[in-house]
């Protein structure tokens, strides 16, 4: 999907070969330039989401309703095995270490990592270059290496 620009035309173009591949697609997404999710079996976007410039995505992932996801975001749940001690690590291959979800109406900022098992919860925000490890609450600001609660949105 990296190499169809063309503005918002690039846009409808990718959004429409995206629905062909993922699990599944909602109305009204955006898949900006450069974003690369490889086969897309496992991802099911919402309706009105976007996957962002140069966004990287390798997991079992689900998509809520409304995500806005800025350029460069990494959403990552395969991990290399490295139990055996007589094989390189290069060539123990892969495992997958649990789906990734994202609920509706969150912000994920430029260049956030988001690991495997993670949800993040309903009106979450998630500062820019923070990497989550953990579970992210509902309605809560994250930030942070790792990604810890700033404050919350509702009082």
């Amino acid at each position: 999907m990296k190499s169809y620009p063309f503005g918002k035309f690039g846009n409808w173009f990718r959004a429409f070969l995206v629905k062909r591949v993922v699990r599944k697609a909602g109305k009204r997404i955006n898949i900006y330039k450069g974003a690369d999710f490889d086969t897309g079996k496992t991802i099911t976007i919402g309706n009105n989401s976007d996957l962002g410039i140069d966004s990287w995505i390798r997991a079992d992932l689900t998509i809520g309703d409304n995500v806005m996801m800025a350029i460069g975001c990494i959403i990552y749940s395969q991990y290399h095995c490295f139990d055996l001690l007589d094989r390189p690590m290069v060539e123990q291959g892969f495992y997958d270490a649990g789906p990734i979800t994202i609920e509706d109406d969150v912000w994920i900022g430029a260049r956030v990592t988001i690991l495997a098992g993670v949800t993040i919860g309903t009106g979450s925000i998630i500062g820019a270059g923070s990497v989550v490890t953990k579970d992210v609450p509902r309605y809560s600001i994250v930030a942070g290496n790792p990604a810890k609660v700033i404050r919350y949105r509702k009082n």
